[in-house]
């Protein structure tokens, strides 16, 4: 807090003052006041949009809802108290790039090395001309009889399906593994007791007994600037320990392909460092010079380098032979000194990654500059929001899975596939670890605008830029159309086609709105016009003229197959059921396609409105407007049981056991209808919610979100499912729920859980934010799906419009501050009712109205009080 003090001379002097004088002092004052205040505004603005809380608004209400999350966030340490064998029981470090799984055994520890940026380059795109255009497919497709059971009963589309799909079932592309860190010991020197992870600073700490019983700990850590994990050994004071282990070795992924070029080793025993580099080719088998090399070629080194020397040993082998160490392999010289361990990951282009290891031994003073950053990164991370719960599991979901996402992604780095940057061997290679536009790919994104790290969507506007060439390609080439389509698959790397071209799925239409929507979001919940008009303005625009020239097709509207005059999305594909089917049965109009092709269609219109390009995009706007006016309904049935309810396709029964779930989708993602409907259809929203059933598998996040949406959610109910998909390292997997869908009574339940860390599965925190504070109609909703007896605080949640609410609810009484940072219309409904007082700068007044609306400017503050 800034104090002025305006000083004019004393009443004696004053008194002999000419008067213009006395005012020239008062004007200069003011001058200087309003000067500062202005600067101190926007340093707070400047701080609020940081999520810095050191120059958050200053008023006693504000400050009372604040609490350190990183101290929260330390509540939430993860233990294991054994040693922890399976990578899947290890923990997890990250900086967004470089992802490192810790595991430990009972003679040693393990690390995994992975990165975002480092993948398996090569990429098939046969069959150019054999896949043809859509309208050929579609002619060959509408000729096939509507009486057989399956469209590849057919055998031109049998025969078709099998070369649509050729080029994805090559191995590749994938993420790479870079490798993994051994550190042994003996067993009689030393025993390993189990690790911790503490998510309020990423350090990790490996538990151990030395030969004399004393317990000394391995302190892990990655470098959140930098690509590099430091190690160095403790005693229980903190002090530095003597070295234990006998040996380090490195190991190159065992799944790496025979065809690639061997990698090379690089030793420097006597500076203690092992390395080896690995080139990734970036051409498929056959075609690429081993010898040559391409110069589209990428390569990773991964190097290893202690303070202590290293050498060479030999040991007997169990069958009583002479075995030397092998290569990567090294014994520690200087055993019973202070140990420190770095290990540095480079990739790049192969003409970037250097030929020889750079060499730069660890010293403490290192650890401790880098340690310090990393803390201060951490802390400016957990600065941005946090939620203190009287519900222990809740908060602990919320913290974790925030501290998983913030390894696992950043800005400037490839953005994370399926399994995110953990990886090794065949482990986060499933479906080759890519871009599933159909949610996969967007979850674990959902949680980052309420929970303020804007920061961490910058990520997906990156992938969705990165995806405009291949998706205008498409839209041209394939479908003759305007615009951009945007693939069922993709991938991170140089692509001319769509990777899964197979209509099954590759026709899945409400993918290219699906894909753009998290722009429009972005610039909903952060208020930028910049960013709106310098990264998502084109996404937007040219998924809409594709979306546009596809419901204006004739085949889309009139004619003998529709007896309205409405615009049709067909055909297109349910997410995950059905597939294609004969006479385009289940294959129209379906409730992904017509509520996300609705957002984006709105969020267009709104976009030129605010940009200023009504003239420009006059005709476009025109035609939405004009498919908005002859828009199909979303598809209903009747249930026995509940009456009304909504259904993922027309001609849909209201039994069918889903994949996701698609009878809700007009709720979340689509935003159309929730608990700002009127009452007739939040009655139908209901029926659907009780009556949906869900195999599992992807509905983790995304079902619970939608309860939370209607205020449905049971939060027991939310709570067991999680537990029920927890793995040791504290993520969630997607776990089967029940069969009669795709999965039967032989069905493991729990297959999914060994493929890869699951990203989507971090935007758990989403669903709790969600039950707190609901603004996604520009209406802010306070603890909408939350028991008010239950205690909660949080603070700086954002919402559309940028604002940062903060609020608390204790003993049933609720209070609230709002600050906005863009200013603004704010409107929000009051927790308790017409009562209670709103207070802006030193105006207050009391509440008359459920629905609360007032005029904002930058900076404001505005706080509600019962």
């Amino acid at each position: 807090m800034v104090h002025i003090l305006l000083a004019v001379p004393d009443r004696g002097y004053s008194s002999k003052m000419n008067k213009s004088v006395q005012m020239r002092y008062i004007i200069t004052g003011l001058l200087i006041l309003t000067i500062l205040h202005c600067a101190a505004q926007k340093k707070v603005i400047e701080a609020e949009h940081r999520g810095d809380r050191r120059n958050a608004p200053e008023n006693s209400l504000h400050a009372s809802l604040s609490f350190s999350s990183w101290e929260q966030a330390k509540k939430h340490t993860l233990h294991y108290n054994r040693p922890a064998v399976d990578f899947f029981e290890g923990a997890l470090l990250g900086n967004g790039g470089m992802g490192v799984v810790v595991t430990t055994r009972p003679d040693g520890i393990m690390l995994y090395f992975g990165h975002n940026n480092v993948w398996d380059i090569r990429i098939a795109e046969k069959n150019r001309e054999a896949i043809g255009t859509f309208d050929q497919v579609f002619d060959q497709v509408s000729k096939i009889p509507d009486t057989l059971k399956m469209l590849t009963d057919d055998p031109w589309y049998r025969k078709y399906s099998a070369m649509a799909q050729e080029n994805y079932q090559q191995p590749y592309p994938r993420p790479f593994p870079c490798g993994s860190v051994l550190l042994g010991f003996d067993k009689r020197d030393a025993e390993l007791l189990g690790h911790s992870l503490d998510i309020s600073s990423g350090l990790c700490e490996v538990y151990l007994l030395d030969a004399d019983r004393n317990k000394i700990t391995l302190q892990v850590f990655t470098d959140m600037n930098e690509d590099k994990l430091w190690m160095q050994l403790v005693n229980e004071k903190g002090e530095k320990a003597p070295n234990i282990f006998k040996r380090i070795r490195i190991q190159p992924d065992p799944s790496t392909p025979k065809e690639f070029p061997k990698y090379t080793v690089n030793e420097v025993l006597t500076e203690g460092t092992l390395s080896f580099r690995q080139t990734l080719p970036s051409q498929e088998p056959g075609v690429y010079d081993i010898e040559k090399g391409h110069p589209k070629d990428k390569a990773f080194r991964l190097t290893a380098s202690t303070n202590l020397g290293l050498k060479k040993t030999s040991r007997i082998n169990w069958d009583g032979n002479k075995e030397e160490m092998r290569p990567l392999e090294a014994a520690f010289e200087d055993n019973g000194k202070e140990f420190i361990v770095s290990v540095t990951l480079e990739e790049g282009m192969s003409s970037g990654v250097s030929k020889q290891p750079y060499i730069q031994r660890p010293d403490f003073n290192a650890w401790e500059r880098s340690r310090t950053a990393s803390n201060d990164s951490w802390k400016a991370y957990w600065s941005r929001s946090g939620v203190r719960l009287s519900d222990h599991f809740l908060e602990e979901i919320w913290y974790r899975n925030l501290y998983f996402f913030n390894c696992a992604a950043k800005d400037g780095v490839t953005t994370p596939g399926l399994f995110a940057n953990w990886s090794f061997n065949k482990i986060g290679t499933a479906w080759h670890g890519d871009y599933h536009m159909n949610y996969n790919t967007q979850q674990p994104f959902w949680m980052t605008f309420s929970s303020n790290h804007l920061e961490k969507n910058l990520p997906y506007v990156n992938l969705i830029e990165f995806l405009m060439p291949v998706s205008r390609i498409w839209a041209k080439e394939y479908y003759k159309l305007p615009g951009a389509y945007f693939p069922h698959s993709a991938y991170p790397v140089e692509m001319t086609m769509n990777p899964y071209p197979l209509p099954h799925w590759g026709w899945e239409i409400c993918e290219t709105p699906w894909s753009v929507q998290g722009l429009w979001w972005h610039y909903l919940y952060s208020g930028d016009t910049t960013y709106l008009r310098n990264r998502a303005y084109t996404p937007i625009k040219e998924a809409v003229e594709f979306l546009v020239a596809y419901m204006k097709r004739p085949e889309a509207r009139g004619g003998p197959r529709w007896d309205d005059d409405k615009y049709h999305i067909f055909p297109t594909i349910p997410p995950e059921l059905y597939a294609l089917r004969p006479g385009f049965r289940y294959n129209y109009d379906c409730n992904a396609d017509l509520t996300l092709t609705k957002f984006v269609f709105n969020a267009f219109v709104e976009m030129t409105d605010i940009l200023k390009t009504n003239k420009r995009d006059r005709q476009l706007v025109k035609d939405v407007k004009d498919i908005l006016d002859h828009y199909p309904e979303y598809p209903t049935a009747i249930s026995e049981k509940y009456g009304k309810v909504l259904v993922s396709v027309p001609e849909e029964h209201d039994k069918v056991v889903y994949n996701v779930p698609s009878p809700l989708m007009n709720v979340f993602p689509g935003e159309d209808q929730g608990l700002h409907s009127d009452d007739s259809t939040k009655q139908v929203l209901k029926n659907t919610y009780y009556n949906q059933q869900n195999e599992g598998g992807n509905d983790l996040v995304f079902i619970n979100l939608q309860a939370a949406r209607l205020g449905l959610l049971d939060i027991e109910r939310f709570k067991r499912h999680v537990n029920y998909a927890l793995l040791p390292n504290g993520t969630t997997t997607d776990k089967v729920m029940q069969v009669h869908g795709r999965y039967n009574d032989q069905t493991r339940y729990d297959y999914m859980g060994a493929m890869g860390i699951w990203f989507e599965n971090f935007a758990l925190p989403v669903v709790i934010n969600e039950c707190l504070m609901q603004s996604y109609n520009g209406i802010i909703r306070l603890f909408p799906n939350w028991d008010i007896k239950q205690d909660a605080d949080f603070f700086n949640l954002r919402a559309v419009g940028a604002f940062l609410v903060s609020g608390s609810v204790k003993n049933g009484k609720a209070r609230v501050s709002i600050f906005s940072e863009k200013g603004g219309r704010l409107r929000i409904y009051a927790p308790w009712g017409t009562s209670g007082k709103i207070k802006k700068g030193n105006k207050s007044s009391n509440i008359d109205k459920e629905l609360i609306e007032t005029d904002t400017d930058p900076g404001d503050t505005i706080i509600l009080e019962n």
